[in-house]
């Protein structure tokens, strides 16, 4: 009978960047690198990387960092739950904050110029629903600040 089951080729040490990668996979404002912190430390089961992608699934702000997270904890045999995507704000206030941005800006302003004055003020929120959102970012954020 053949074996239908995924390989998992995982290390059992630590990698040497370890503790670069658990900073990364913590890093609020790039959504990006904790991405990528949690491919890598998939790759290397222990129970540090286990509770860092534990975290990740259960805290991470972005669907595709906990989705990530889940994908590797299954694939080592942790009893996890698929995430579900948030039906709310990521960001709690976020109304409050993009109002704050455009009233920064004269009154005239672009939509373009809100996007960089965001990203300049509150990177952390611009990367958070950048990631969330996808290729659906700029319509969405544009949306926003038609409706301020």
């Amino acid at each position: 009978m053949e074996n239908t089951e995924p390989e998992v080729n995982v290390a059992s040490d630590l990698p040497e960047n370890y503790n670069e990668l658990k900073n990364s996979a913590n890093r609020t404002a790039n959504w990006k690198e904790r991405l990528d912190a949690v491919e890598e430390l998939g790759n290397w089961k222990s129970q540090k990387s286990i509770d860092i992608l534990k975290h990740r699934l259960d805290t991470d702000p972005v669907y595709q960092v906990q989705e990530a997270a889940y994908e590797k904890l299954k694939a080592w045999g942790e009893d996890v739950e698929k995430p579900v995507r948030s039906k709310y704000e990521v960001v709690k206030g976020i109304q409050k904050i993009l109002l704050r941005v455009k009233k920064s800006l004269p009154r005239d302003h672009s939509y373009e110029e809100f996007k960089e004055k965001l990203k300049k003020m509150r990177i952390d929120v611009y990367n958070t629903y950048e990631g969330d959102k996808g290729a659906e970012f700029d319509a969405w954020l544009e949306g926003m600040w038609k409706s301020l």
